[in-house]
């Protein structure tokens, strides 16, 4: 039996992910979820939901590349503070995902719970988490 996730932990789905599977899967799991449909329009800037979400605790999932490339929304992830975690696959299933962030998260949740914030892992399709920043 996997062991529940931290009930102070809130994970929040980039719309990069989804609606649906994944945060299905995750509170199937026991986490909180947040969707970031349920909070933000399609089009608002991830420096502004970053910023946001930032302000309310909450760990980001995606697979948006630029957010872990692009130096202005590095900054925005930085000086808001957060904690995130990217799938580095791209080509990769709604279920697929669901999957490898529910395999993944009792090591999110530890590292959430441990790592000083701001702070970005990757989870490889593997399993594997590296850390960027």
């Amino acid at each position: 039996m996997t062991p529940k996730p931290s009930g102070d932990l809130v994970f929040f789905i980039d719309r990069s992910l989804g609606r649906k599977q994944v945060a299905q899967a995750l509170r199937g799991a026991g986490a909180t979820v947040e969707v970031h449909d349920d909070h933000f329009p399609q089009t608002t800037p991830d420096v502004d939901w970053l910023a946001e979400v930032g302000r309310r605790g909450w760990v980001v999932l995606s697979k948006d590349e630029r957010i872990r490339r692009n130096r202005i929304e590095r900054a925005a992830l930085d000086a808001a503070r957060v904690r995130a975690f990217f799938l580095t696959q791209q080509d990769i299933t709604g279920q697929e995902m669901a999957e490898l962030f529910n395999s993944a998260l009792l090591g999110m949740t530890r590292r959430a719970v441990s790592e000083p914030a701001p702070f970005i892992f990757t989870v490889s399709r593997s399993g594997k988490f590296s850390r960027v920043k």
